[in-house]
């Protein structure tokens, strides 16, 4: 059967790690750290949130 329950915590991870590479490419090009953290965040919470919604 379908697990309805989700991995709210290994959700956030995933998507932060996947979001943090990009940002990190970013941040060797110049961009400031804090807005890539920034960016980063705000990746990893809409990839979980549309994951719970979705």
């Amino acid at each position: 059967m379908y697990n309805a329950q989700k991995d709210w915590l290994g959700a956030f991870i995933i998507a932060a790690l996947g979001a943090g590479i990009i940002t990190s490419f970013a941040v060797s090009q110049g961009q400031n750290p804090l807005i890539a953290l920034g960016i980063t965040g705000f990746a990893s919470a809409a990839a979980v949130l549309l994951d719970h919604f979705c």
